[in-house]
Protein backbone atom coordinates (compact mmCIF):
# COMPACT_ATOMS: atom_id res chain seq x y z
CA UNK A 1 0.00 0.00 0.00
CA UNK A 2 1.21 3.85 -0.76
CA UNK A 3 1.38 6.14 1.58
CA UNK A 4 -1.26 8.15 -0.55
CA UNK A 5 -3.32 5.07 -0.65
CA UNK A 6 -2.85 4.79 2.78
CA UNK A 7 -3.45 7.90 3.76
CA UNK A 8 -6.80 7.99 1.95
CA UNK A 9 -8.10 5.35 3.66
CA UNK A 10 -7.47 6.44 7.00
CA UNK A 11 -8.98 9.74 5.84
CA UNK A 12 -12.09 7.68 5.24
CA UNK A 13 -12.23 6.02 8.44
CA UNK A 14 -12.20 8.84 10.15
CA UNK A 15 -14.45 11.27 8.15
CA UNK A 16 -17.15 8.41 9.44
CA UNK A 17 -17.93 10.03 12.42
CA UNK A 18 -16.86 12.96 14.11
CA UNK A 19 -15.34 11.01 17.46
CA UNK A 20 -13.40 8.64 17.32
CA UNK A 21 -13.56 6.44 20.82
CA UNK A 22 -9.86 5.91 22.05
CA UNK A 23 -10.38 2.77 24.34
CA UNK A 24 -7.97 0.95 26.72
CA UNK A 25 -9.94 -2.43 27.50
CA UNK A 26 -8.20 -4.45 30.22
CA UNK A 27 -11.33 -7.27 30.26
CA UNK A 28 -11.97 -9.26 26.70
CA UNK A 29 -15.76 -9.99 27.99
CA UNK A 30 -16.21 -6.25 27.20
CA UNK A 31 -15.31 -6.12 23.90
CA UNK A 32 -18.27 -6.96 21.81
CA UNK A 33 -20.93 -5.15 23.83
CA UNK A 34 -18.71 -2.02 24.08
CA UNK A 35 -18.43 -1.69 20.65
CA UNK A 36 -22.09 -2.86 20.03
CA UNK A 37 -22.78 0.12 22.13
CA UNK A 38 -20.99 2.78 20.73
CA UNK A 39 -21.72 1.86 16.66
CA UNK A 40 -25.14 2.18 18.29
CA UNK A 41 -24.42 5.92 19.09
CA UNK A 42 -23.04 5.99 15.43
CA UNK A 43 -18.95 6.14 16.56
CA UNK A 44 -18.32 3.18 13.77
CA UNK A 45 -14.81 3.74 14.15
CA UNK A 46 -13.22 2.32 17.24
CA UNK A 47 -9.48 2.59 18.02
CA UNK A 48 -8.23 -0.09 20.85
CA UNK A 49 -4.95 1.25 22.12
CA UNK A 50 -2.56 -1.97 22.44
CA UNK A 51 -2.01 -0.92 26.30
CA UNK A 52 -3.32 -4.30 27.79
CA UNK A 53 -2.81 -7.61 27.53
CA UNK A 54 -6.32 -8.36 25.65
CA UNK A 55 -6.10 -5.71 23.67
CA UNK A 56 -5.25 -8.23 20.28
CA UNK A 57 -8.14 -10.19 21.91
CA UNK A 58 -10.48 -6.95 21.77
CA UNK A 59 -9.95 -6.28 18.29
CA UNK A 60 -10.75 -9.31 17.44
CA UNK A 61 -13.99 -9.86 19.37
CA UNK A 62 -14.50 -5.99 18.18
CA UNK A 63 -13.81 -7.09 14.42
CA UNK A 64 -17.35 -9.48 14.53
CA UNK A 65 -19.19 -6.50 15.86
CA UNK A 66 -21.44 -5.33 12.53
CA UNK A 67 -21.09 -1.90 11.14
CA UNK A 68 -17.34 -1.39 13.58
CA UNK A 69 -14.20 -0.01 11.98
CA UNK A 70 -11.85 -1.32 14.19
CA UNK A 71 -8.36 -0.01 14.63
CA UNK A 72 -5.32 -0.40 16.86
CA UNK A 73 -3.93 2.52 18.55
CA UNK A 74 -0.68 3.47 20.36
CA UNK A 75 1.62 1.20 17.14
CA UNK A 76 5.08 1.45 18.49
CA UNK A 77 7.19 -1.23 16.21
CA UNK A 78 6.60 -3.45 13.03
CA UNK A 79 5.73 -6.68 15.15
CA UNK A 80 2.65 -4.22 16.51
CA UNK A 81 1.71 -3.96 13.03
CA UNK A 82 1.78 -7.16 12.26
CA UNK A 83 0.18 -8.43 15.48
CA UNK A 84 -2.54 -5.64 14.93
CA UNK A 85 -3.39 -6.90 11.58
CA UNK A 86 -3.46 -10.08 11.88
CA UNK A 87 -5.65 -9.76 15.01
CA UNK A 88 -8.16 -8.43 12.61
CA UNK A 89 -8.17 -4.13 12.96
CA UNK A 90 -8.71 -2.66 9.59
CA UNK A 91 -6.60 0.92 10.45
CA UNK A 92 -3.74 1.99 12.56
CA UNK A 93 -3.07 4.55 14.89
CA UNK A 94 0.76 5.96 16.87
CA UNK A 95 1.64 8.56 18.73
CA UNK A 96 4.48 9.32 16.28
CA UNK A 97 6.21 8.21 13.37
CA UNK A 98 9.23 6.21 12.33
CA UNK A 99 10.28 5.37 9.08
CA UNK A 100 10.17 1.44 10.33
CA UNK A 101 6.96 1.84 11.34
CA UNK A 102 5.32 3.37 8.58
CA UNK A 103 7.44 0.68 6.35
CA UNK A 104 5.58 -1.88 8.09
CA UNK A 105 2.11 0.18 7.74
CA UNK A 106 2.53 0.17 4.04
CA UNK A 107 3.86 -3.60 4.03
CA UNK A 108 1.02 -5.10 5.61
CA UNK A 109 -1.37 -2.42 4.08
CA UNK A 110 -2.41 -1.03 7.11
CA UNK A 111 -3.98 2.48 6.72
CA UNK A 112 -2.51 4.55 8.86
CA UNK A 113 -2.93 7.81 11.35
CA UNK A 114 0.77 8.61 12.10
CA UNK A 115 1.15 11.09 15.15
CA UNK A 116 2.63 14.67 14.74
CA UNK A 117 3.13 17.78 17.11
CA UNK A 118 5.09 20.10 14.89
CA UNK A 119 4.99 21.37 11.41
CA UNK A 120 8.17 19.53 10.80
CA UNK A 121 7.02 16.26 11.62
CA UNK A 122 3.48 17.27 9.66
CA UNK A 123 5.95 18.38 6.36
CA UNK A 124 7.90 15.48 6.76
CA UNK A 125 5.16 12.92 6.52
CA UNK A 126 3.65 14.93 3.95
CA UNK A 127 6.61 14.69 2.14
CA UNK A 128 6.52 11.13 2.32
CA UNK A 129 2.76 10.59 1.34
CA UNK A 130 0.82 11.41 4.32
CA UNK A 131 -2.14 14.08 4.49
CA UNK A 132 -4.03 12.71 7.46
CA UNK A 133 -2.51 12.57 10.62
CA UNK A 134 -2.97 12.59 14.36
CA UNK A 135 -2.19 15.39 16.30
CA UNK A 136 -0.67 13.96 19.60
CA UNK A 137 -0.82 15.04 22.52
CA UNK A 138 -3.20 17.69 21.09
CA UNK A 139 -3.82 19.73 24.22
CA UNK A 140 -0.45 19.68 25.76
CA UNK A 141 0.53 20.78 22.63
CA UNK A 142 -0.98 23.96 22.62
CA UNK A 143 -4.81 23.03 21.61
CA UNK A 144 -6.77 24.09 19.21
CA UNK A 145 -4.72 27.39 18.72
CA UNK A 146 -1.84 25.58 17.62
CA UNK A 147 -3.55 22.78 15.26
CA UNK A 148 -5.25 26.48 13.65
CA UNK A 149 -1.76 27.58 13.20
CA UNK A 150 -0.15 24.76 11.89
CA UNK A 151 -2.60 24.38 9.53
CA UNK A 152 -2.23 28.29 7.71
CA UNK A 153 0.20 27.35 6.03
CA UNK A 154 0.28 23.43 5.34
CA UNK A 155 -3.53 23.43 4.78
CA UNK A 156 -3.20 20.01 2.79
CA UNK A 157 -2.62 18.16 5.99
CA UNK A 158 -5.37 17.36 7.73
CA UNK A 159 -5.50 16.24 11.76
CA UNK A 160 -7.40 14.11 14.19
CA UNK A 161 -6.33 15.15 17.31
CA UNK A 162 -6.25 13.25 20.33
CA UNK A 163 -5.23 13.34 23.96
CA UNK A 164 -7.05 15.89 26.18
CA UNK A 165 -9.86 16.49 23.77
CA UNK A 166 -13.68 16.09 25.80
CA UNK A 167 -17.14 17.11 25.22
CA UNK A 168 -15.84 20.81 26.40
CA UNK A 169 -13.58 21.42 24.10
CA UNK A 170 -14.32 18.96 21.05
CA UNK A 171 -15.94 21.85 19.08
CA UNK A 172 -12.35 23.95 19.31
CA UNK A 173 -10.78 21.18 16.87
CA UNK A 174 -14.35 19.75 15.11
CA UNK A 175 -14.43 23.60 13.63
CA UNK A 176 -10.82 23.58 12.14
CA UNK A 177 -10.93 23.00 8.51
CA UNK A 178 -7.70 20.87 9.00
CA UNK A 179 -9.68 18.45 11.42
CA UNK A 180 -11.66 15.44 10.15
CA UNK A 181 -12.60 14.12 13.16
CA UNK A 182 -11.09 13.81 16.73
CA UNK A 183 -10.00 11.18 19.26
CA UNK A 184 -11.28 10.65 22.85
CA UNK A 185 -11.90 8.22 25.34
CA UNK A 186 -14.74 10.02 27.48
CA UNK A 187 -17.48 8.03 25.38
CA UNK A 188 -16.38 4.90 26.93
CA UNK A 189 -15.61 5.88 30.62
CA UNK A 190 -13.83 3.27 32.94
CA UNK A 191 -16.41 3.47 35.13
CA UNK A 192 -19.53 2.60 32.83
CA UNK A 193 -17.34 -0.13 31.16
CA UNK A 194 -16.40 -1.89 33.84
CA UNK A 195 -20.28 -1.76 35.20
CA UNK A 196 -21.39 -3.03 32.06
CA UNK A 197 -23.45 0.51 31.67
CA UNK A 198 -24.09 0.06 27.88
CA UNK A 199 -27.03 2.38 27.71
CA UNK A 200 -24.87 5.19 29.05
CA UNK A 201 -22.21 4.52 26.80
CA UNK A 202 -24.67 4.38 23.73
CA UNK A 203 -25.90 7.64 24.82
CA UNK A 204 -22.48 9.20 25.21
CA UNK A 205 -21.61 8.04 22.22
CA UNK A 206 -24.87 9.88 20.38
CA UNK A 207 -24.37 13.11 22.13
CA UNK A 208 -20.31 13.02 20.46
CA UNK A 209 -21.90 11.54 17.23
CA UNK A 210 -24.09 15.25 17.16
CA UNK A 211 -21.39 17.33 17.43
CA UNK A 212 -20.87 19.77 14.34
CA UNK A 213 -17.87 19.71 11.72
Amino acid sequence: MTPQAASKAARDIAALAPIVPVLVVKDVAHARPLAEALVAGGLPALEVTLRTPAALDVIREMAKVPGGVVGAGTLLTPEDVRAAKEAGATFGVSPGATDRLLDACEAEGLPLLPGAATASEAMALLERGYDMLKFFPAEASGGAPALKGIGAPIPQVSFCPTGGVSMKNANDYLSLPNVVCAGGSWVAPTDAVEAGNWARIEELAREAAALPR
